[in-house]
């Protein structure tokens, strides 16, 4: 094994000036700096070479200063650390020990990263002088998680510890925030040194210097954009959640009356009660949202990444439009669509520049510019709408989470991955951070370790997690965290016998071949689960107990695991088929609106949909 410690880094961060340096070890001034960045919890696991940070963790703890929160398995303190960062906006920090304890965490890196959740992750490595040596323990935790941080460190000395904390919280926190890696040899928790404290924000680092504003020159040629477009429409992703840009996007859609839909992480970003509001959009998003964006002249971006779940055949995504795309990470500008306006900063301040540059402008606002657009909006939104069936000896997946919303509507929602993460995106009506999913990696197994560092970081808040029988059986042993720490997330198991969005595939896609994805056999009693680890545990089978069920475990004190037994063959949909554009849904009731499909030319040989300027088919290559 090949030492992987980079090289020390300058000691760019300032410290405070006016306090005499002292001498501390290593392990202490980690927790100290860790306190000054403002963290209360920590989500974590010990191990061997950990166990300096812990030996001083116990001190800050035991002085109140710190809680650490025992986990039952590291992908759990990550989930956890993930779940706190979502609904309170600011940095989680997760503990693990070395060799098993860091690869356990890797899955919650990469989770985290791929949602730009900002964390800063704490592990324990081999003495300074046995790494490179395949000692007891050792991987290179650094390397192993190069493609999935933002950036990393591996401490070398104890001096550098105060600078490398403040630039981990600097560099997770600004710009597109994402995790942050801080790998610490045993003996450098041991080691003493003159301490010279790192305040918060006290950071200097060459070369990252993340754009802020929007570049003035760009702001015109987007407001004329607005002014031109009949047919606008803002899609909104989950940058606009980090940039806490709610009231400038509401602003902006009523200003110029643009109807609004959100991908997976941007739920929350614009309420959903209001008329503009469309949903989700994308391959379980709804028919409306969908129609919308294939049938727009005009596509505001603001902090999405036209990933492949939203945008479906990525040639045909908003085939007609012209695009404006706001983001802070210049690398996501371009990166697969070529927008006629491109803007690199934060959303909320480049659509505050934009509003701002309105008023100056004195731009009216002129409904009926998109009177016409809102109302065949409105239209295909009554005749495609999203539909709860009702079956009359079992419930269906959607009753059950239309009721949650219904007796809990302004909770926060974690969610695990596959059908009943779609549903749950589908019905549920949630405010800014109240959504917390796990949308680019699609993790099984998230959504009760993100709930329960989301109620840590919330306080006296509803959390609630839905989950799938399958999903909830990868991370079940954190029940033991919530009975530990009577954490009073309350757990609702979408129970169809199934890996749901498997199976539904493997249905449309694998001519009904089930392969390894039925459930049952093997399947515990969730409610027993429950009582085992000295929690309440319910089970739901029928309609007429649903609603007294969901009451009663709403209003328990204390953790509830409840278990709603439903229909097992129910599909999610609408669905936007693998290599298909967003009109082309399966599950609907009728065909799509004759004006979206009229924006497509039809291929003569394979019968592809097609932008009406392409010369030739990219399927086949017939000449269109």
């Amino acid at each position: 094994m090949v030492s992987s410690i980079p090289k020390a880094t300058p000691a760019t961060s300032q410290t405070v000036i006016n306090e005499a340096p002292e001498l501390q070890k290593g392990s202490y001034i980690l927790m100290d700096s860790l306190k000054r960045h403002g963290v209360q919890h920590i989500f974590g696991y010990p191990g061997g070479a950990i166990l300096p940070l812990y030996d001083e963790l116990y001190k800050f703890q035991a002085r109140g200063e710190v809680k650490h929160i025992l986990v039952r398995h590291e992908q759990g303190a990550a989930h956890a650390a993930d779940g706190y960062a979502r609904a309170t906006g600011k940095v989680g920090v997760c503990f693990a020990t070395s060799g098993p304890g860091a690869t356990n965490l890797v899955t919650g890196i990469a989770t985290a990263h791929m949602d730009s959740i900002p964390m800063v992750i704490i592990t324990g490595q081999v003495p300074r002088a046995a790494i490179g040596s395949d000692a007891f323990q050792e991987t290179d935790i650094y390397g192993i998680t190069l493609p999935i941080v933002k950036h990393s460190y591996v401490v070398r000395h104890a001096r550098d510890m105060a600078r490398i904390i403040a630039e981990a919280f600097h560099i997770a926190s600004t710009g597109r925030p994402g995790p942050v890696l801080v790998d610490i040899p045993k003996d450098v928790g041991l080691e003493e040194c003159d301490y010279l404290r790192v305040e918060p924000g006290i950071v200097k680092l060459p070369g990252y210097r993340p754009k802020f504003k929007g570049n003035i020159r760009q702001i015109d040629p987007a407001l004329e954009l607005i002014e031109e477009s009949r047919r606008p429409l803002l899609y909104i992703g989950g940058g606009a959640i980090t940039a806490n840009a709610y009231l400038e996007i509401k602003e902006l859609a009523q200003k110029f009356k643009i109807p609004v839909t959100t991908t997976l992480m941007g739920l929350g970003a614009f309420d959903e009660h209001d008329p503009l509001s469309l949903g989700m959009l994308g391959m379980h998003g709804t028919a409306y949202a969908n129609f919308a964006v294939m049938n727009c002249d005009l596509l505001i971006a603001v902090g999405a990444r036209f990933d492949d779940r939203v945008t479906g055949k990525l040639d045909e995504f908003a085939a007609v439009a012209k695009v404006i795309h706001i983001d802070i990470d210049p690398a996501e500008v371009g990166k697969n669509r070529i927008p006629q306006v491109p803007i690199v900063g934060d959303v909320r301040q480049v659509l505050q520049q934009m509003l701002q540059r309105a008023r100056e402008l004195d731009l009216p606002t002129n409904p009926k510019k998109t009177e016409e657009w809102l109302s065949r909006v409105k239209r295909w939104e009554k005749e495609y709408p999203l539909e709860v069936p009702q079956y009359p000896e079992i419930l269906s997946p959607q009753e059950v989470i239309v009721e949650i919303g219904r007796q809990a509507p302004n909770a926060y929602y974690t969610t695990d991955v596959g059908q009943h993460q779609m549903w749950a995106a589908q019905f549920l009506k949630m405010g800014p951070r109240r959504w917390i999913s796990s949308g680019g990696l699609g993790t099984m197994g998230y959504g009760l370790p993100a709930a329960l560092g989301a109620q840590l970081g919330v306080d006296d808040e509803q959390v609630i997690c839905i989950s799938g029988d399958a999903s909830f059986q990868m991370n079940l042993q954190e029940l033991a965290t919530l009975a530990q720490y009577k954490i009073p997330v309350k757990t609702v198991i979408i129970n169809n016998g199934w890996q749901g969005m498997v199976r539904q595939w493997q249905q449309s896609f694998y001519q009904e071949r089930y392969s390894s994805s039925d459930m049952i056999p093997g399947m515990p009693n969730f409610e027993l689960l429950a009582q085992a680890f000295g929690l309440k545990g319910m089970t739901v089978s029928t309609r007429s107990d649903l609603s007294i069920a969901i009451s009663q475990m709403l209003a328990h004190d204390g953790p509830v695991l409840m278990d709603v037994r439903v229909k097992r063959d129910e599909n999610c949909y609408p669905m936007v088929a693998p290599g298909k554009n967003n009109a082309q849904m399966i599950g609907l009731a009728k065909k799509p609106p004759s004006e979206v499909v009229s924006e497509l030319a039809q291929c003569p040989e394979c019968g592809t949909q097609n932008r009406k300027d392409h010369k030739f088919c990219p399927e086949c290559g017939a000449q269109l």
